[in-house]
């Protein structure tokens, strides 16, 4: 980032605290996973039909409730700030995580989990205040290094809970977690600078109540939504079953819930490597080519997973699959920023959260349904179906994207 070295500014300093900021986040996220069902089945004494139902319900109650709250606190981002709703996210998800390790009956931890919900929106909101400060043509980079504070802690995250767990129990790990959030609000509190000014809009008579009037692609911001709501899908559906996969694969024998950890754990790591570079590409030869590359690329790579019958090479292919990731996530926010006004930019990543998280509920559900009708292996070739038809409406709806067009301002 030669260029950028010379132009640093606050945005700098913010994408530096923020990408700790959302590591915090995107752990506390995924660090309960290992032992949540572990935890329901300490809270009653129920059947196995009966963990598995709970489990999934507090699992499911976070993603729902983001899915409807995440617009409506992108909304007041736009008119208020990005900063007071990093405030907002990281004290309110401490309060969530701390009283989770007070429950004594499942309910309460439904309740808990979908009142973190209510409180999502920091990462969303992390990417917004970056997006809408830093230079258009450094956002793809800036994005991409970005994402990537998310992704690690949400790939350390289910390993450094279950040493938590192990250490100071299920309980303590709630409180541990809910100081960490308590960490990243008091850092976007002192060392987050934002000096919002909103924009008034005032509606003349002949003016449209299309929310979409204000954008000059609408196609593409809705193709870009949807995007994001298919490549999420594509991954939740995986999640679950990856480790039963693994266990099919070495025969039920030998270490498998260690080898299940690393497997799932590669996607994360190539992720991290790929998505700055990506990005940094991206900036100066159009975000619209990452992304298609991304696309073909995903295709390639998920179709063998439905058929390999060695470990190894799924590894080897799941790996592939975070270059993918590097190429998707990040520049489908890349291009919704550069298409974006100003004004609307907490917005429009508020939407998209949404859209993320409508994903992650739906993939969970398809992808048990689809392994317990035909096989784990079903739920790759489903996937790279997916974003195969994904990839070919993108090219007939937005047929531009391939070309390298002037940010919105």
């Amino acid at each position: 980032m030669d260029d950028a070295e010379r132009e640093r500014g606050p945005w700098h300093r913010n994408l530096i605290v923020l990408w700790f900021c959302t590591f915090v986040a995107g752990m506390a996220f995924s660090e309960i996973m290992p032992f949540l069902s572990l935890f329901v089945s300490s809270l009653g004494d129920f059947t196995k039909q009966q963990v598995t139902f709970y489990s999934g319900l507090a699992y499911a109650a976070d993603y729902a409730i983001s899915a409807i709250s995440a617009p409506l606190w992108g909304i007041i981002a736009d008119k208020k700030g990005r900063k007071i709703m990093l405030l907002r996210a990281s004290l309110g998800m401490a309060v969530a995580m701390g009283l989770m390790g007070f429950v004594t009956n499942v309910w309460q931890l439904v309740a808990l989990r979908a009142l973190q919900g209510v409180f999502a929106g920091f990462i969303s909101n992390a990417q917004a205040l970056v997006a809408s400060q830093t230079p258009r043509k450094y956002s793809g980079h800036a994005l991409s290094t970005l994402i990537t504070g998310a992704v690690s802690g949400q790939l350390f995250g289910p390993v450094i809970g279950g040493f938590l767990a192990q250490v100071f129990s299920i309980r303590n790990t709630f409180f541990i977690t809910a100081g960490l959030l308590v960490g990243a609000f008091l850092l976007s509190l002192f060392f987050v600078q934002e000096h919002f000014k909103p924009v008034e809009h005032h509606r003349q008579p002949g003016d449209s109540r299309n929310p979409l009037a204000a954008f000059k692609n609408p196609k593409l911001i809705i193709m870009m939504l949807c995007s994001t709501m298919i490549v999420q899908l594509g991954n939740a559906s995986i999640a679950p079953i990856i480790s039963l996969y693994v266990r099919e694969l070495m025969h039920y024998r030998g270490p498998i819930t260690v080898v299940a950890g690393i497997i799932a754990a590669l996607p994360g790591i190539s992720n991290i490597l790929a998505a700055p570079r990506l990005g940094r590409y991206g900036d100066h030869h159009g975000s619209g080519r990452v992304l298609v590359f991304g696309y073909v690329f995903a295709v390639i790579m998920y179709f063998p997973q439905g058929i390999v019958t060695s470990v190894v090479l799924l590894g080897i292919l799941r790996f592939a699959i975070g270059i993918s990731d590097g190429a998707l996530f990040p520049e489908i926010q890349t291009v919704l920023t550069k298409n974006t006004p100003v004004h609307l930019t907490s917005t429009i990543f508020s939407y998209n959260q949404s859209f993320q998280a409508i994903g992650n509920m739906l993939g969970a559900l398809l992808g048990g349904v689809i392994a317990g009708i035909f096989d784990y292996n079903s739920v790759f070739i489903l996937t790279a179906v997916m974003l195969l038809i994904n990839l070919i409406l993108i090219l007939w709806l937005v047929p531009d994207i391939w070309k390298k067009q002037p940010a919105t301002v």
